[in-house]
């Protein structure tokens, strides 16, 4: 389960990661053909590949609904990190208590049989 935890947690922040690279390269290409033939672009959906591989494998490790709180436990967790530190966003302190709740939800998941 340790190693399946770890898989989870790197496939998002490939997920993440790859969500950023496209919302800071998105609004200057525009929604055109041009911006999906670019580098940044393959670079985006090979990622998002490789991320694609790491959730395959967690579907068939753990349990359906056990997987998808999972993941989006650690999306919550991972998008406002990034957010926070990287786009400086900061939100109101009602978002972090809910973010908090996510952060205790993944932990009971992670280490529940």
């Amino acid at each position: 389960m340790k190693f399946s935890i770890i898989i989870i947690i790197v496939t998002q922040l490939l997920f993440t990661g790859s969500d950023l690279l496209a919302r800071y390269n998105m609004p200057k290409s525009g929604f055109r053909i041009s911006a999906f033939l670019s580098m940044w672009f393959i670079i985006y959906f090979l990622i998002r590949t490789i991320a694609m591989f790491g959730q395959l494998y967690i579907f068939t490790t753990i349990e359906l609904g056990k997987t998808m709180a999972l993941f989006g436990a650690v999306s919550i967790i991972l998008s406002n990190l990034l957010g926070f530190l990287i786009l400086k966003e900061v939100l109101p302190v009602g978002v972090y208590v809910g973010v908090s709740f996510a952060v205790v939800a993944f932990l009971i998941l992670a280490v529940s049989k």
